[in-house]
Order: structure tokens, then C-alpha cells, then sequence
């Protein structure tokens, strides 16, 4: 028996899954076998993979598990949106929401407990940072959800991911990738590339590594048309400020292919970045990359300074970016009667930076409360 903890199933792409059996002396095409047990049947117990003989069942059963984190609550919206709180260990837990839409189950996943950036506009930068989730972790997510709503009678699952959760997806590199190649695997859960979407802050080197080596759709929160008021949003944009950050998308975008593009994410804030002198700096900054663009009306939380746009400005924000010849589509907010609206997810996070403790410092005494 060996003493190391058993590996989760959840966390193997198709190659981790043919090493596993290679390093059990068995043929690879047991991983097509395995893999559509998990993912197209939905079957977590060996016992039930009548295919596999039972001395491969109990071998499996000795060093690998198909665990689920555990549920410690879940909301839904009066809008249809449904929030998941999951333990991940130590006394921590993310969040994971699910926005149902015209024939579309679009989950929204976290890559991390909490988030190592602090976007000022982000709820989520306000609890602090505790660490990576594994890839079992985040494909783990798509896994209940995809299995809860099957079972609640929706055959069509989860349609779409994005890892626009907690947290950095790029600064998990290796986690996020291998957790996006399961969710496009055919053998599991088989989503269209360009329904499975990573979402950056602007990691400048990683968007750069994921040539060659993923063809995920990607979005970038830009949220400015300047490298100014970029630094005060964005911190990460003193790091890799605009130029470059647009210049990696280029690049990856041309990677992906001509009908392929890369979404640009923009949160407007009332009197900070929602006029229409700061439309047209945006469509002049973005008339070199193939793209559309996601206007997202700022979701308050307790402590910010923002404030959400008037509808007006987020009109006439969104017309011109129309008529300068942009797809751009305004997301309606979903799911804030329940804090699962963009911005919002917090989880319980153990926060080792002390960037919680300092900021709920800085809040007024009734909102501490």
C-alpha cells in the first residue's frame, strides 16, 4: 500500500489519466473507458464501471478518489441565478455561479481562495489571498453543478464556463489550463473552446505561455482606456501596463485563428470611466484587435467608493462603441439579491496577506458590523 494520498480523478486531463494506467501496467485505451464513466455517466463509484475488471476497480479504488468538495450553502436568485459556497480546506471556501440564459447554463467558476491582485472595484481583492485551488478543484465545480442540474431534469447541463470566479485564473497557470483541457475533452465534459473562457486582469507572460499550449477562448478585464486610471482600478497594469497587455492579445488572438477573437471586459463606474470621451479612447486603443467588448454596470458592495453608471451613460457608452464598429454587449446584472453578481463573490477566506483585516479596518463602523 503506498503512503501517498490518493490522486483525484478530477484534477488528470486525458494524458495525466493514460499515465496513471501506464503506471499501473494496464493499456491506455482504458482511459476513454474510465473518463466517459466519470464525465458522460456520472458515475463516482468503481464499483459501478461493470467494463473494468475488479482487480482494476480495486486498484484504482487504492490510488485514485473521484471527491467532490463539499456544499455549505446554496442561494438562488429570484432571477434564476444559483450561487454554490464550497469547502476547500482549512477553513476556507469559494464560490461558484451558475447564470441560466436563452438555452445557455453558463458557469462561472473560482480559480483561487480569494485572489492575489486587489482591483479596487472587486469584492473579491477585498478578502484577501490564501492560495491556489488544484485543477481537481476547479474541474470539480463543473462537475457538481453539471451532475445537480441533470438530475434536476436540465439534459443540457452546464454549456459554458468561464473562470471569471475568485481569484486570478492566469496566476494558477497550470491548474486553470489542465482544468480547461478536461471541460473541452470530448472524453468529459466535451464544451466548445470557445465556450470555455479564461478571464484575466492582464498576466502579460502567461497569456504569451498559453500559445502552443491551449486554445481556450480568453477575456482581459480592461476596465480603462488609459494606463492611468488603469493603475488605480488594475494595480497589475504598473507591472504590465496596456501596451504590452494588447500586444499579448495580438498575438494570442492570431494564434487562435481569423473567427477567433478575444473578449475585452469593461466594468463602468459612475464619473470614473463611463463618458464618452473615455468610449472613444477605448474604441481608438482597441481598433488593432480582433475583439468584441462586455460592458458591465459596477455592482456596489459595503466599503467602495464606486458607483454604479446611469443607464444613460451606459447607453450612450454602448453606441458609440456599436457605431464605431464593435460588437459590444452590455451583460445584465444577475444574482446580486444573493452577492453572486460580477465583483461580488467573497467565499470565507484565510487570509494570509492581512489585506481583509486592513480593509475592513478602513470601513465605517455600521458596515462592519
Amino acid at each position: 500500500m503506498s503512503d501517498q494520498p490518493p490522486i483525484n480523478l478530477f484534477g488528470l486531463d486525458r494524458r495525466g489519466v493514460e499515465a496513471l494506467f501506464e503506471a499501473a501496467g494496464e493499456a491506455r485505451y482504458r482511459t476513454a473507458q474510465l473518463m466517459k464513466w466519470v464525465y458522460h455517466r456520472r458515475v463516482r463509484d468503481y464499483d459501478g464501471m461493470t467494463d473494468l475488471s475488479k482487480a482494476l476497480r480495486n486498484r484504482l479504488a487504492e490510488i485514485s478518489a473521484i471527491d467532490l468538495p463539499q456544499v455549505v450553502a446554496e442561494h438562488r436568485s429570484v432571477d434564476g441565478t444559483r450561487k454554490w459556497v464550497l469547502k476547500v480546506g482549512n477553513g476556507n471556501a469559494v464560490e461558484t455561479v451558475l447564470i441560466p440564459d436563452r438555452g445557455r447554463n453558463t458557469l462561472c467558476v473560482s480559480t483561487q481562495v480569494g485572489c492575489m491582485l486587489d482591483c479596487s472595484f472587486c469584492s473579491t481583492g477585498k478578502q484577501g489571498f490564501n492560495g491556489n485551488l488544484t485543477a481537481a478543484e476547479i474541474v470539480a465545480q463543473v462537475w457538481l453543478v453539471d451532475d445537480q442540474m441533470r438530475r434536476e431534469g436540465d439534459e443540457r447541463g452546464v454549456t459554458n464556463v468561464v473562470m471569471m470566479g475568485m481569484g486570478e485564473p492566469l496566476l494558477n497557470f497550470d491548474a486553470a489550463v489542465t482544468a480547461a483541457d478536461v471541460m473541452m475533452d470530448d472524453f468529459a465534459f466535451g464544451i466548445s473552446k470557445r465556450r470555455v473562457t479564461i478571464s484575466t486582469a492582464g498576466v502579460v507572460p502567461a497569456i504569451r505561455r498559453l500559445i502552443g499550449r491551449s486554445e481556450v477562448s480568453l477575456a482581459v478585464s480592461l476596465h480603462a482606456p488609459d494606463d492611468a486610471l488603469r493603475d488605480v482600478l488594475v494595480p497589475i497594469n504598473r507591472k504590465y501596463p496596456i501596451a504590452e497587455l494588447l500586444e499579448a492579445c495580438r498575438e494570442y488572438v492570431a494564434y487562435l485563428g481569423e473567427r477567433r477573437h478575444i473578449t475585452i471586459e469593461y466594468t463602468l463606474m459612475r464619473g470614473v470611466n463611463d463618458s464618452l470621451a473615455h468610449a472613444k479612447r477605448l474604441a481608438k486603443l482597441l481598433r488593432d484587435l480582433r475583439c468584441k467588448i462586455n460592458l458591465i454596470p459596477f455592482n456596489p458592495f459595503p466599503g467602495t467608493g464606486y458607483e454604479r453608471p446611469d443607464e444613460a451613460a451606459v447607453r450612450d457608452f454602448q453606441t458609440h462603441l456599436m457605431q464605431t464598429g464593435y460588437a459590444t454587449m452590455l451583460r445584465t446584472t444577475r444574482g446580486d439579491d444573493i452577492a453572486a453578481a460580477c465583483g461580488q463573490l467573497v467565499g470565507a477566506v484565510s487570509d494570509r496577506t492581512r489585506r481583509a483585516e486592513r480593509y475592513r479596518a478602513r470601513l465605517p463602523t455600521t458596515e462592519v458590523a
